[in-house]
């Protein structure tokens, strides 16, 4: 069975992983494609220009907390290398997760009981910063998900193979640089096998792959269940 079809024959089981209402009036959903002019023409390049892009495009509509993101293909990963440079090659752009831009510090909770996969600090600028992979089972099924631009506070504290209880607080958003020089928010996504990978995942592909990792890593919009995504 493809593991978006079991994930929402258990959709009712999983709990939050921010200890926010995703569908609440502060919450916006964020496009970050070249249709917006608000960051098609901003140099993200400096993290602090570009976190004011973000509180601009919140402030515009009202809202404290942005979602947003799979399967987009976004113009904001030209602001670095680690994407691929777009000329000999395609670059990567298609986000295989959903961001939740909101504060650093905000708590992250595991959606369902977990072991501790992996743990990195995936420290290039543009990269994931401290990232970590938990491990879950359902119905006999093993896959991950994975929790990116972290807060080194809780990450230092963990082990491999550590057990997590549903609803267990384990990470915290990160600031920048330590988040991979983004302004704050968390990169959750879905993934059905690691393929080997120890604490990183591709969370971001080649638009012309798009089948490929969209059944590697369905909708993290299962999980989090947000209706503006």
């Amino acid at each position: 069975m493809p593991l978006a079809s079991l994930l929402r024959q258990h959709q009712t089981e999983f709990g939050p992983v921010l200890p926010i209402d995703l569908n609440g009036s502060d919450v916006v959903r964020l496009d970050l494609t070249d249709n917006n002019p608000m960051v098609c023409h901003a140099d993200l390049r400096d993290t602090a220009a570009f976190e004011i892009v973000v509180n601009a495009m919140l402030a515009e509509k009202n809202a404290r907390i942005g979602v947003g993101g799979y399967l987009e293909n976004r113009v904001i990963y030209r602001r670095s290398q680690h994407f691929g440079p777009g000329a000999q090659e395609e670059a990567r752009s298609l986000h295989l997760g959903v961001d939740v831009w909101i504060a650093a510090g905000t708590p992250i909770l595991a959606p369902l009981a977990a072991r501790v996969h992996s743990l990195a600090d995936n420290a290039t600028y543009g990269d994931y910063g401290i990232t970590i992979i938990l491990q879950h089972e359902l119905d006999g099924t093993t896959f991950y998900s994975l929790y990116g631009h972290l807060s080194r506070l809780e990450w230092i504290a963990l082990q491999v193979g550590q057990e997590l209880a549903k609803g267990q607080a384990f990470a915290s958003v990160g600031p920048y640089p330590e988040n991979g020089d983004w302004p704050p928010h968390l990169h959750f996504q879905l993934i059905a096998d690691m393929q080997g990978r120890m604490g990183d995942f591709p969370g971001v592909a080649r638009p012309s792959e798009r089948e490929t990792w969209a059944a590697l890593c369905p909708d993290p919009n299962i999980v989090l269940q947000c209706q503006l995504i």
